[in-house]
C-alpha cells in the first residue's frame, strides 16, 4: 500500500484509521516495554519504518501490519480499527425474570440479558431442602453447562453419572445427556448456572 494524494475531505475520512495505529501500535509497544529497536527485532520490520509509522507518515502494508500485529500479540484488526463502544447492560434486580416451580419451590432466576443467538445464559438457582429439578432434557451436542455451589450441597446427575457437591465447589459437563439437580443439605441450596451454547452443532 502506498499514500497518495486526495481531496481535502477525503484526506479527513483516512486520516483516522493511520492515525489510529500509529497510536495503537506506539501503545503498545510501549505498554510492553519495548523499545523500537527491540520491537523491530521482534516484528523484523525495520526500526526506520517502524518510527515513521508510529508518526503516521506511513501506511503499512498488509504485510508490515500482519507482523507488527504477532510481535505485540493483538489481532491484525485490533490494530487496523478503533474499539466500537461496549455495551453495557444494567439488569436491575427486581427486572431479573424469575421462574418458580409451584410443586417443588425450585427458583430459577435469569442474571444474564436475553439475547437470542448471543452469549450465555446465567442463572441463579435455588433449590429448598430436598427438592430437586427433575430431569432436564438434553441439550445438542456441543453444548457446556458450568455450575458453582454457593450455599447448600447439591447432587447431580448427568446421564449415568452422579456427584455430590459442596459450597464453593465447580462442574463442568458436556450437557447433550438429561441432566438433573436435588438439593441433599439441611438448608436451601443456591448455585449459579452457565449455559453455554457458544459449540453447538
Amino acid at each position: 500500500m502506498t499514500l497518495r494524494m486526495i481531496g481535502r475531505d477525503q484526506a479527513a475520512a483516512d486520516a483516522s484509521p493511520q492515525v489510529h495505529i500509529a497510536e495503537e501500535i506506539r501503545r503498545r509497544r510501549r505498554e510492553q516495554g519495548l523499545s523500537l529497536e527491540a520491537l523491530a527485532t521482534r516484528s523484523g520490520v525495520s526500526r526506520s519504518m517502524i518510527s515513521k509509522i508510529e508518526r503516521a507518515e506511513a501506511v503499512p502494508s498488509t504485510v508490515v501490519l500482519s507482523r507488527l500485529a504477532e510481535a505485540l500479540g493483538v489481532t491484525f484488526s485490533r490494530l487496523m480499527a478503533p474499539s466500537t463502544e461496549r455495551e453495557v447492560l444494567l439488569i436491575p434486580a427486581n427486572r431479573q425474570p424469575i421462574l418458580r416451580d409451584a410443586e417443588s419451590g425450585f427458583l430459577r432466576r435469569c442474571i444474564s440479558p436475553v439475547l437470542p443467538g448471543r452469549g450465555i445464559d446465567w442463572v441463579l438457582n435455588t433449590l429448598p431442602e430436598g427438592a430437586s429439578t427433575g430431569e432436564f432434557t438434553a441439550h445438542r451436542r456441543g453444548v457446556a453447562e458450568y455450575i458453582f455451589v454457593l450455599r447448600g450441597r447439591l447432587r447431580a446427575v448427568i446421564g449415568e453419572r452422579a456427584v455430590v457437591m459442596e459450597v464453593g465447589d465447580s462442574l463442568y459437563f458436556e450437557a447433550d445427556a438429561g441432566h438433573a439437580f436435588t438439593n441433599v443439605g439441611s438448608e436451601a441450596c443456591e448455585y449459579f448456572l452457565v449455559i453455554d451454547p457458544s459449540h453447538a452443532r
